[in-house]
């Protein structure tokens, strides 16, 4: 493996961190100044804008003939959203509380989102009319947080408002918050080159396709401002901003990333047989498993963010696993299959039956 295509790659999910991070400041404190409420800003600025690398990487995949990176890139991102953002965030912030909104409103959103997806690639292709559907389904999604942003409850407001501290971002010149944004805009388009080269070319020298290295590697490094902005959130108590941060940015990689990546392919974008036999399906089940476990106290606790954890790994062991043709894949699948999903699915009804009989009644304390 080229030693020039791993820095690459390192360098190009540093940049991506500093361009996202610039974009954020910039769009937040212009965003601030317009008198927009912070609860807007947090749920549409800086959720978005947490994925913009996502953005970034996959159109530059796409535009570059590597749709299956592109493809990679967004579906291994929301496996790692989850798995590993949400179950590190619980694990180092003791457990995270899951606002009510989320779980009414976001979560189904992101599962049907998923089943979509699902649903529009069976033909094997993300075609450039679903792909503007989907980002169409966006932009509606967009305009109704927006209005329901402005009828949350007052201890939802005063959160983002201590998180985001809004009299801050206004206090700064602004032509500074304009610097911010097209910097930061400019390294993300120049950290996602570096990214999709590097990664491309690993992927020559491991054998691997391209479709593996977006679900493992790229979508790792994308996924670094979610995980910076996430466990912050869940370090600080910020309920709201933790978990809905990967919602959102869940959300916004079906409907924006594929939805933008599709269009502007001039043939849409492929789905190999690989992707939708099975990391489509996992990347579904894991949205899916999100409801009985957000629901079951409104909480994500320390143990369910280490499993969160585990399968993250054995997701990754059984990628390894296929693309070196390793003897240890069929016992492992078999073990998977026969014996931990089972169980786990088990494990997810018995919690959803016990969330929906004990629903109405006051939340268990999360520290007990």
């Amino acid at each position: 493996m080229s030693l020039g295509a791993v820095l690459l790659v390192l360098v190009g999910v540093a940049i991506l961190v500093v361009g996202a991070e610039g974009l954020v400041r910039g769009a937040a404190s212009i965003a601030a100044r317009t008198g927009i409420s912070s609860v807007v800003i947090g749920l549409t600025v800086v959720a978005f804008g947490t994925s913009t690398p996502e953005l970034a990487v996959s159109l530059a995949a796409s535009l570059g003939d590597n749709a299956d990176i592109a493809l990679g890139n967004v579906v291994g991102s929301n496996i790692v959203n989850v798995l590993l953002i949400l179950g590190t965030s619980a694990l180092v912030g003791g457990g995270l509380v899951v606002a009510q909104r989320i779980v009414r409103i976001d979560v189904p959103i992101m599962i049907g989102a998923s089943v979509l997806l699902l649903v529009l690639a069976l033909d094997n292709r993300i075609s450039r009319l679903e792909g503007v559907a989907l980002f169409a389904l966006l932009v509606t999604y967009t305009v109704w947080t927006v209005w329901a942003a402005r009828r949350e409850p007052d201890a939802v407001v005063s959160e983002y408002d201590e998180a985001l501290d809004p009299e801050s971002l206004r206090r700064r010149p602004l032509l500074v918050d304009v610097a911010f944004l097209l910097v930061g805009l400019g390294l993300l388009v120049l950290g996602a080159q570096l990214l999709v080269d590097g990664a491309t070319t690993i992927a020559k020298d491991l054998g691997a396709s391209d479709l593996v290295i977006g679900l493992t590697v790229v979508a790792v490094g994308t996924s670094m401002p979610e995980l910076a902005t996430s466990v912050v959130a869940a370090i600080r108590g910020e309920r709201d901003i933790a978990v809905g941060n990967v919602v959102g940015s869940n959300i916004f990689n079906i409907l924006s990333v594929l939805g933008l990546t599709a269009a502007v392919s001039p043939a849409g974008i492929a789905v190999l047989d690989s992707a939708l036999r099975f990391d489509i399906p996992v990347m579904t089940a894991v949205a899916v498993a999100c409801l009985p476990v957000f629901l079951h106290g409104h909480y994500v606790s320390r143990w369910e963010g280490a499993v969160f954890v585990a399968y993250y790994v054995a997701y990754v062991t059984y990628l390894v696993l296929d693309a070196t043709d390793a003897g240890a894949l069929d016992p492992f699948r078999d073990a998977m299959v026969w014996f931990v999903l089972p169980l786990t699915v088990l494990t997810l009804v018995v919690i959803g039956a016990r969330a929906l009989r004990t629903r109405g009644a006051p939340d268990p304390d999360p520290a007990a």
